[in-house]
């Protein structure tokens, strides 16, 4: 057994997020297990870019109000105790409303090489506007 007993909060890299986004690693992918898990914390209009993960990826949202969209337009409108999965390779992105925070436990099955995650170009405003706006899904 290993007790950690706390991790440093972290801003999560400018390249990655639009707006500011805070972090916190709860386990990184290590072998045998390669979890990869992280409370991500998002101020409101703060979102990930349009990413992908090689195995899928499980979010299950802890706090405020959020938004998770793929790339055919499908957005969901997720709150505390909510969960959303995302399957392998899908281009999907995730983040707060604009006038609401979002904190996720963010969760990942890495590979050999890491966490198995594609990074992509920002989401825009128009697409976050349309995402604010959508009714899909929610």
């Amino acid at each position: 057994m290993e007790h950690i007993t706390s991790t440093p909060t972290a801003k999560a890299p400018a390249e990655r997020f639009t707006g500011d986004v805070y972090l916190n690693m709860i386990e990184a992918p290590t072998d045998p297990a390669r979890l990869a898990a992280a409370l991500v914390r998002f101020t409101p209009g703060a979102r990930t870019n349009w990413h992908s993960h090689a195995n899928g990826q499980t979010l299950y949202i802890t706090d405020g109000i959020g938004l998770v969209g793929t790339c055919d337009s499908h957005v969901v409108r997720v709150s505390a105790g909510q969960t959303v999965k995302c399957p392998a390779g899908e281009e999907h992105w995730h983040g707060a409303t604009d006038t609401t925070l979002m904190a996720h436990i963010a969760m990942v099955v890495g590979d050999a090489d890491g966490d198995g995650t594609t990074w992509l170009e920002p989401v825009t405003e128009e697409q976050y506007t349309h995402a604010l706006n959508s009714r899909n899904g929610s």
